[in-house]
């Protein structure tokens, strides 16, 4: 359903209430220290199946051998052949190193890297890097609905400062939210050029597929674009957002069992679909909890090998 969801350009009224669901807390998450995401994590774990493909995968903390191969869909998949960024190096830092999150495919490691060298020239000092994948991909005990395939990757709106930050801050410190507290406007007092800057660098590289935003931070973009706009196409609203955006690369080539996505509807996106995210639609009340949570025999039977094993 949310792999649906995100590629409609206007949701649906009741389609808002159900993502509030699957996303509604991520930009929260995203921002919570060591021992806030343990909680978490321990409460989600207590709700659980022993075969609960999100307790599975969660817990397993070592990449599955052979060649890197994403398998399935962006919600439903796994990965196989991860390669953990470096935590360090000199045009980014990886934040959140207590997730073992830091994994994916080696076209996302070449995306990361080849987006900070080029944040340099437009006067971003560098990347912090959130979220990207687990060591074997699949559905993530907290936070993400996504981020299963090991081509997609969290990058802080907050620039690299211009140290090594130790492992305590790295778990601890909190990016900074560009929107304004009202949650209708852009927080002038953050926000700066180079912001726009880097998303347009992003947005303009071809591995690219989507990038997901706040729907303020989008309008903003839409604002004050001149020229050539292309580049606004990829770059979509989406629930939270405000600390963090959200890289969807294509499906690398060569990959068999990667699903890609339906293609974005054309035009910049700053109509219709963008105004829809401030009506009153777009902030009904989140839902309660639905049901059954997704076993690993429900995803595809690649990625259920990957972890079957080492149950």
């Amino acid at each position: 359903m949310a792999a649906f969801l995100k590629t409609i350009s206007i949701p649906v009224p009741w389609a808002a209430a159900l993502l509030l669901i699957l996303l509604g807390a991520t930009a929260a998450q995203a921002q919570e220290n060591t021992a806030e995401e343990a909680a978490r994590r321990q409460a989600v774990l207590a709700t659980l199946p022993p075969d609960a493909a999100r307790r599975v995968f969660g817990l397993t903390a070592t990449p599955a051998p052979g060649p890197s191969q994403p398998i399935g869909s962006y919600t439903k998949g796994c990965l196989s052949g991860a390669v953990e960024m470096p935590a360090d190096g000199p045009v980014w830092q990886v934040m959140r190193p207590s997730r073992n999150r830091a994994w994916g495919h080696p076209a996302l490691i070449a995306f990361l890297q080849r987006l900070g060298a080029a944040g340099e020239t437009v006067g971003w000092r560098g990347l912090l890097i959130g979220d990207m994948a687990q060591p074997r991909g699949g559905p993530m005990l907290t936070g993400h609905a996504s981020h299963q395939l090991g081509i997609e990757s969290d990058i802080w709106l907050t620039p690299m400062p211009d140290r090594r930050l130790d492992p305590v801050e790295r778990n601890e410190m909190s990016a900074t939210s560009v929107v304004a507290e009202n949650g209708e406007n852009i927080d002038l007092s953050v926000w700066r050029p180079e912001h726009r800057k880097l998303l347009e660098l992003a947005a303009r590289d071809p591995a690219v597929d989507r990038i997901f935003v706040n729907p303020v931070i989008k309008r903003a973009l839409c604002r004050g674009a001149t020229g050539d706009r292309s580049w606004l196409h990829r770059i979509r609203p989406w629930f939270g957002h405000n600390y963090h955006f959200h890289v969807r690369l294509a499906c690398p080539r060569g990959a068999a069992q990667c699903q890609s996505q339906a293609p974005l509807p054309p035009g910049d996106g700053c109509g219709a679909d963008l105004a829809w995210w401030f009506t009153p639609e777009a902030k009904l009340p989140q839902p309660t909890q639905p049901a059954r949570p997704l076993r690993v025999s429900d995803m595809p039977h690649a990625c259920a090998a990957l972890v079957n094993p080492i149950r």
